[in-house]
């Protein structure tokens, strides 16, 4: 066995960085989910447009299901079309600060934004589509920094601000086609991700505030 005393990391304990691999993982998930999302389009064209009544049927016990599949089902083509590049752009920027955390926020506006709509929406309706995610998406990554009190979090919100916040008119009711309920619970799940996913960096300024200082001279 060699060993090589050339190498900068040579009697370093300090892990290689690994930002790198969490990019490239961030961008296989969320690219896989679109790819997901075109498979299942595909399909419900074959079935003849069936699949796609899966959605959140408002308080309706076969709807609840719509909860699981609604964010997964498009109208058509040019919806799923509509929401593609949201989705890869706004997916990444919650995966790639950790997988395990934007798991974890995708999941809690899944069920905040299914069932919100599920309770709220009108009645003998149908709700799909990946935009209760895409707004949920939003407002997360555009509250995520006030709460952890985190400068580059923030300067993100802006930036994704800027670019998407023209979107969020869409909480609002307008064409009686387009699901704003869903995008209303949608939003609401995102700052709700946000503010629980940033609990332990409030905890950590509470202690701080709460530990007393060195006494002065």
């Amino acid at each position: 066995m060699t060993m090589d005393f050339s190498s900068p990391n040579f009697g370093s304990r300090t892990p290689v960085p690994r930002q790198s691999s969490v990019w490239k993982r961030s961008a296989v998930l969320v690219g896989g989910f679109v790819v997901l999302l075109y498979l299942i389009e595909i399909a419900d064209v074959v079935s003849g447009q069936r699949i796609q009544n899966a959605g959140v049927s408002p308080r309706t016990l076969d709807g609840l299901w719509g909860i699981v599949f609604a964010p997964l089902l498009h109208d058509d083509w040019s919806h799923l079309i509509a929401n593609t590049v949201p989705a890869l752009v706004l997916g990444f920027l919650v995966l790639v600060s950790g997988i395990g955390q934007g798991l974890a926020v995708t999941g809690i506006i899944w069920v905040i934004g299914g069932a919100g709509t599920w309770l709220f929406a009108g009645a003998h309706s149908n709700h799909i589509g990946a935009s209760v995610l895409i707004f949920g998406w939003v407002t997360y990554l555009l509250v995520r920094g006030l709460f952890a009190r985190n400068f580059g979090q923030i300067l993100v919100g802006v930036v994704v601000f800027v670019i998407y916040g023209g979107v969020l008119w869409g909480v609002l009711p307008s064409d009686p086609r387009v699901s704003w309920q869903g995008h209303l619970f949608g939003a609401v799940g995102g700052v709700a991700a946000a503010w629980m996913l940033s609990s332990g960096d409030r905890e950590k300024r509470r202690s701080s505030k709460s530990t007393p200082g060195p006494p002065g001279f």
